[in-house]
């Protein structure tokens, strides 16, 4: 049952008529004077959503659905109303036939549910989730004023897609995260769609100083207007929007715009995705002195209906070649992850390679990499899709680990690897090492009595004579076969290409009880595995794991398991 409220509230009554104004419209009503932090709203999964609306004086300021319950709810939202503390405001919320209204909505100063926070069953203990509600894309990745930050496509009410926001996490380290209050509420123009984050460090935008550049956020006000927004920060937690868009829609649909800054143009660069008349994918490239006035420059076409190359999310970047500084190549991907290696001269890219992908697996999307993060690395974090919003969980849906990016040079030409960042070492707990172990088909499992739903797995093995070299992981068989130098997933039937390098393949695996993420040949492929994510299922009752040989000998120069800590720290913390 849901945890009492033991902080004094203020119950906001709820009944029938209580404005004729607000009824006749199809919406009851009630005013309150706004003296806590929060409006703690009972939801119900099974409830029909229904819209509520909240008034300052004339001005509709906030607005969403909701499933609200007058029965024990599932679990609370709650809506920040700090901003008008001391204010009247009205409640509105839509009626349903022939309804009369019970709900219980309170005013709180703390932001509970059931259970201790974050050590819910399915909250994934090393990768980030919202406190509550849904989440998809990662939006805005930067790192400003020493915090890495990510925004996220975000739902506060609701377990599914809808009332799209700005969602708000921070951290010092990639590792652990805080979330922080709702960065960017729908507004006149629409709900809040996806969008990516820059720092302005020499000011061009006017909108803060040299000595204390913005952290500016694009974004696109979908559905109603299809626009590209402004909005930018000079503390890296209260927002302000410009008071009109920066760009037009061009196409019904246009969005996600992806900005960054094009040092020998000493000009601010959009890549917008669009679908063309044709159903054909198009990237719109546009450029800017200040972000606020955009030129077109050229466009990209992508795939072509259900051909999903260069759809949604464009991700624009300029990387160097591993272990040679002074070439550089660009990359322009989709949301799929498929991307394009070429050139780019600050207004129009060239393709040399299309098509190309690193990431396999399932329930990978939108990877986005930070602006301005320190020492020019490249770092990716994309939705990750474990299905979360059964057996009671109040959340649905989270991120990936932080994953490095590299160009590297490869018997096929240049290409991206993902390994995930070194900062995750910081987790590591117990440590146990079978370096050097020789395995057999008759062989003892090296990992026989570890149990545990959080690992980092590490392993470099020369297979020998082995037909096949077999990671049976809470259920979730990882079958690599020699002969056909690919990785297997039974679970999902999938087969990923491994080459072996000198007869050795290389695998890390980070294992979270919503999942795993698995990097063979040192980020060569990627392959995400989220928990229910079609037929990949990783049940609490199975935390044994196991490495077998199958036919012949394989040789473990590195076969290392580490359990892991925890990113959540206590409650009151995050």
């Amino acid at each position: 049952m849901i945890k009492k409220i033991l902080t004094a509230v203020f119950l906001i009554s709820i009944s029938q008529g209580a404005f004729a104004q607000a009824a006749a419209d199809g919406f009851f009503a009630t005013r309150f004077v706004a003296q806590k932090k929060y409006l703690q709203l009972p939801v119900s999964n099974a409830a029909t959503d229904r819209v509520l609306e909240v008034w300052q004086q004339d001005t509709r300021v906030r607005w969403f659905d909701i499933g609200l319950s007058d029965a024990p709810p599932d679990w609370f939202a709650y809506l920040d109303i700090e901003p008008w503390k001391g204010q009247e405001l009205e409640l509105r919320f839509k009626k349903q036939e022939g309804e009369r209204p019970g709900f219980k909505i309170v005013q709180s100063d703390r932001d509970t549910n059931r259970g201790p926070l974050y050590q819910e069953a399915l909250r994934g203990q090393i990768h980030f989730s919202p406190k509550r509600g849904w989440n998809n894309d990662p939006n805005g990745l930067a790192y400003y004023k020493g915090e890495y930050h990510l925004f996220f496509q975000y739902n506060p009410y609701a377990l599914k897609p809808g009332n799209m926001a700005w969602g708000h996490a921070t951290s010092p380290d990639l590792v652990h995260w805080k979330q922080q209050e709702i960065a960017l509420y729908p507004d006149r123009t629409g709900i809040m769609f996806s969008g990516s984050g820059v720092v302005d460090s020499m000011n061009t935008s006017g909108l803060g100083s040299k000595e204390h550049p913005p952290l500016v956020l694009f974004y696109t006000a979908a559905v109603d207007t299809w626009s590209q927004g402004l909005a930018y920060s000079l503390d890296g937690r209260n927002f302000k929007k410009l008071g009109n868009p920066v760009l037009d829609k061009i196409i019904e649909g246009n969005r996600d715009p992806k900005v960054i800054w094009h040092a020998p143009t000493k000009k601010w660069v959009m890549v917008l995705f669009a679908v063309g008349e044709a159903r054909e994918n198009i990237m719109f490239i546009y450029t800017s002195a200040d972000m606020k006035r955009w030129t077109f420059a050229s466009k990209v076409l992508g795939g072509r209906m259900a051909d999903r190359y260069l759809h949604e999310c464009p991700e624009f970047y300029e990387i160097a070649v591993e272990g040679k500084p002074h070439l550089k190549k660009w990359i322009l991907a989709g949301g799929n992850g498929e991307y394009a290696i070429g050139s780019f001269d600050g207004k129009t890219f060239r393709p040399e390679a299309e098509r190309l992908s690193y990431q396999y697996g399932r329930g990978y999307y939108a990877g986005q990499t930070f602006n301005n993060v320190p020492g020019g690395r490249r770092i990716e974090v994309g939705w990750w899709q474990p299905v979360t919003s059964t057996a009671g969980m109040p959340f649905n849906q989270s991120m990936s680990i932080p994953g490095e990016i590299r160009l590297v040079e490869t018997p096929a030409g240049l290409r991206l690897h993902r390994t995930p960042v070194k900062e995750l070492q910081a987790l590591r707990a117990q440590t146990r090492s079978f370096n050097g172990v020789t395995i057999t088909e008759q062989s003892k499992n090296p990992f026989d009595g570890i149990r545990t739903d959080l690992a980092e797995i590490r392993m470099d093995v020369d297979v020998q004579n082995a037909q096949a070299v077999v990671m049976d992981l809470r259920g979730v068989s990882l079958r690599y076969n020699v002969k056909m130098e690919e990785l297997m997933i039974d679970e999902i039937a999938l087969r990923v290409p491994a080459p072996l390098n000198k007869g050795r393949l290389e695998m890390t695996i980070y294992m979270d009880r919503t999942g795993m993420e698995v990097f063979v040949n040192n980020g060569q492929s990627y392959i995400p595995l989220p928990l229910n994510h079609l037929p990949v299922k990783l049940t609490p009752d199975r935390l044994d794991c196991q490495v077998r040989v199958a036919g012949g000998t394989a040789c473990f120069s590195r076969l290392e398991f580490y359990e892991l800590k925890s990113i959540w720290q206590t409650q009151e913390s995050f």
